[in-house]
């Protein structure tokens, strides 16, 4: 059973959104590590005011904690605007299949 994560970064979105292009093969770099064996299978950024929304589905909740606790991941979050002084908000769902699902 999979489950999806939801986590809200405080943060500088003019400047992750300007990291989005100008850093962009690291964003790659970043999706190839997770996917490739971390344990994830869906990732979708969004942005509201003053914050980044991630919106991941991970094999387990304890490979997503692995991933995103690593010290060069939260340099990079730093780097592209995230606020790394105060903790995100993060969520686990447990992962359903619907017949609407698309």
């Amino acid at each position: 059973m999979s489950v999806i994560i939801t986590a809200k970064v405080r943060g500088d979105t003019d400047k992750f959104r300007r990291a989005l292009t100008e850093r962009a093969a690291e964003f790659a770099q970043i999706a190839e590590r997770a996917r490739g064996g971390a344990g994830a299978l869906h990732h979708r950024f969004g942005i509201g005011e003053g914050y980044v929304l991630i919106v991941d589905e991970w094999e387990s909740a304890d490979q997503f904690q692995q991933f995103f606790g690593d010290p060069s991941l939260q340099g990079f979050v730093a780097a592209v605007g995230g606020d790394t002084s105060t903790p995100p908000e993060i969520t686990v769902w447990e992962a359903i299949e619907s017949p609407d699902q698309f």
